[in-house]
């Protein structure tokens, strides 16, 4: 395990990764906290400007601290940012296998049942050409989330038309229950070690 006063420090192994690294005292000093809080089960709350390294100072205790972490972010964007960029290189940094999730909410999804319902709409072009995009898509995704799909912009009409609503979801009773994306991204949340969310999320979940 590492001592975050070295992590964060002018000696830093980040440094291999982020040739631009430069050891910030109000970083280390985060770290050193949320770590202590971790340990705690406390609270603890931090402003920062932009810059100060937040994100590492915060993902390091939580990768040492072998609680269950669910990290939430406050758009989106920033939630794949976390997911797909910082986790994966500071875990390599690290070199502590650490089982992640990324979990958003259900119309982000590809939902495979309303996709071959949707009929053609030929009477627009730019929604078929989406339409047309979201099928071959289908056979690439793992994941089946929609940001995937950047060729098809985040408010075109397909979206609400190919994915699910609680409204709308059959549940158990789809015959592609088995095949859902939502099913396996709360299932991949539920094992996992840490879960990036984003606030809409986790406070929708808290409310129910």
């Amino acid at each position: 395990m590492h001592n975050l006063a070295e992590f964060f420090g002018p000696d830093s192994p980040l440094k291999a990764a982020l040739p631009s690294f430069q050891p910030r005292e109000g970083q280390a000093w985060m770290a050193e906290v949320v770590a202590d809080t971790l340990g705690k089960l406390g609270h603890f709350v931090v402003e920062a400007g932009a810059g100060t390294g937040k994100t590492f100072a915060y993902l390091l205790p939580a990768l040492q601290s072998g609680r269950k972490i669910i990290i939430s972010t406050g758009t989106k964007a920033l939630q794949d940012q976390l997911y797909h960029r910082d986790l994966p290189l500071i875990a390599k940094v690290v070199g502590r296998p650490v089982t992640t999730a990324l979990l958003k909410g259900r119309a982000n999804y590809l939902c495979m049942q309303r996709l071959n319902t949707v009929t053609e709409y030929s009477a627009t072009d730019s929604l078929t050409d989406d339409l047309n995009a979201v099928r071959e898509w289908r056979h690439r995704t793992i994941s089946g989330d929609r940001a995937e799909l950047i060729e098809v912009e985040e408010y075109s009409p397909i979206w609400p038309l190919v994915t699910s609503t609680a409204d709308n979801c059959l549940g158990n009773q789809c015959p592609l229950y088995q095949e859902c994306y939502v099913v396996k991204a709360r299932r991949a949340a539920q094992d996992a070690d840490l879960v990036v969310v984003n606030h809409h999320l986790l406070l929708a979940d808290l409310a129910l």
